[in-house]
């Protein structure tokens, strides 16, 4: 056999081939007993026909056809390997020429990773928000706990905004009762913003065994996005009751015995918390001056294969799940379709170029996973997908999905690796240490930029 190879752009190359016709024996004989058990002949047992009868009955042609599919991927792979390409998906393959007993010719377009050099990055500088807790932000997170402990007392008065009220509704559209517009003893938290637009108003000021009736547009149902005259009778009335900041409440909320202890731990908390969203903040403006820095080139089919994919997976699953369709997810966001397009393609160029320059990175540097290393990370991924960790590796192996996760391990790795050689600076003026940085933490920074598909290399 012999090949060649032609660069059409960055990302794309043309091979040549050609192969002597001695070197599709093995496939011919396949193709002979593979008919031979497809078909009869009188006068001959299944699959004891002679080659000569088949090609007499059935045609060379068609032998030939079946050889060449069978042999195409061998000797395509042998070209690659002798070029020494990394393909991206699947090749254009044409047959240039096919002589019986000669000759076997053909080309194959595939887009290929491109060739990148890693910038220097230990120049990268990059701004942060600094890590500060105030008296302000423990006495909101105190507030929060106090929240979840509050007690309901019913009372004999008009209901409040943050009075949880018992009420029944009724909703009409052109004067007809909806079939799914009846609900009854629906408990509700004035000003939460839970329920129907209007709500609030409708039921403030009312006693228990009051009504009001108000206009409001449905979310959903069988008469969504239409206007329904809305009948609220109030049930009951009830009273949210907090309970008093004191060690007592720290006694009961926690497993601290003081108020000064809990609000000690809420500031710890806090403070690890910025710090984790700091050192997150980091990694995504470091990553995005290293993009900036490269010259990456982006394949046009691969970038066409990610967009949809891309697309698939919000509105046949992070929207099917939630029972939303795209139109009503863009109307939400306040987006049209053309800023939705754009978008999505800026988010794949933006992914495809992180894993090519992270890659490129991990084998300069030979960056290793090590077996610890994979299974800390299959363990977060299994806890963020509600699955076990049994059932999510299962999952993995069974989908071949292993050199995934090995990847976006290693990924996370070099982007740490760039984050420690930069100069981090918060809005204070303070420069910031990450050389103790969480590898496992630039993993899921990574992934939020590379989304779900993966870059993959079909040879």
């Amino acid at each position: 056999m012999k090949s060649a190879v032609e660069t059409l752009n960055p990302t794309r190359v043309r091979l040549t081939v050609e192969v002597p016709f001695e070197e599709l024996k093995d496939s011919l004989d396949a193709a002979y007993k593979k008919i031979n058990q497809q078909v009869t002949v009188k006068g001959f047992r299944k699959g004891k026909i002679p080659a000569r009868v088949i090609d007499q009955r059935f045609g060379r042609g068609a032998v030939l056809e079946e050889a060449v599919n069978d042999a195409l991927p061998k000797f395509y792979t042998e070209a690659v390997n002798e070029a020494e390409v990394n393909p991206l998906g699947q090749p254009e393959v044409d047959i240039t020429e096919l002589k019986d007993g000669e000759l076997l010719a053909f080309t194959a377009e595939v887009d290929v990773r491109p060739a990148i050099e890693i910038p220097d990055f230990s120049g990268i500088e990059v701004e942060v928000d600094a890590v500060e807790v105030t008296d302000e932000d423990i006495e909101k997170s105190v507030e929060q706990l106090r929240e979840r402990f509050a007690s309901t007392n019913p009372v004999e008065r008009a209901a409040a905004e943050g009075d949880v009220v018992t009420i029944d509704l009724e909703a009409k559209v052109d004067g007809e009762v909806l079939p799914d517009g009846v609900a009854s003893g629906v408990s509700y938290t004035i000003g939460s913003g839970e329920l129907l637009d209007g709500i609030d108003e409708a039921v403030t000021g009312l006693e228990a065994g009051g009504e009001a009736t108000f206009t409001s547009q449905l979310k959903g149902g069988s008469a969504e996005g239409k206007d329904a005259e809305v009948t609220v009778k109030v049930l009951t009335v009830a009273a949210r009751e907090l309970p008093e900041l004191d060690d007592e409440f720290a006694q009961l909320a926690s497993e601290f015995d003081t108020l000064d202890e809990l609000k000690a731990d809420s500031r710890k908390r806090l403070e690890n918390m910025k710090q984790f969203d700091q050192a997150t903040q980091a990694q995504e403006r470091v990553l995005e001056k290293l993009l900036e820095l490269a010259e990456i080139p982006v394949p046009e089919k691969l970038l066409e294969d990610e967009v949809n994919t891309r697309k698939h997976n919000l509105e046949h699953h992070q929207l099917g799940q939630m029972g939303l369709s795209l139109e009503k997810y863009l109307e939400f966001q306040g987006k049209t379709v053309e800023e939705f397009e754009a978008e999505t393609k800026d988010q794949a160029v933006k992914g495809i170029k992180t894993q090519f320059i992270l890659d490129e990175l991990v084998n300069k540097e030979k960056l290793n996973v090590e077996q610890e290393e994979l299974t800390e990370h299959l363990m977060r991924r299994a806890a963020s997908s509600g699955m076990s960790p049994d059932q999510f590796a299962q999952a993995v192996v069974q989908g071949g999905q292993v050199p995934m996760l090995v990847g976006e391990v290693a990924r996370g790795k070099a982007l740490a690796l760039v984050v420690e050689a930069a100069k981090v600076v918060d809005t204070n003026g303070v420069e910031v240490d990450l050389s103790d940085e969480d590898e496992e933490q630039a993993a899921e920074t990574v992934e939020a930029v590379t989304g779900d598909a993966e870059v993959s290399e079909d040879k």
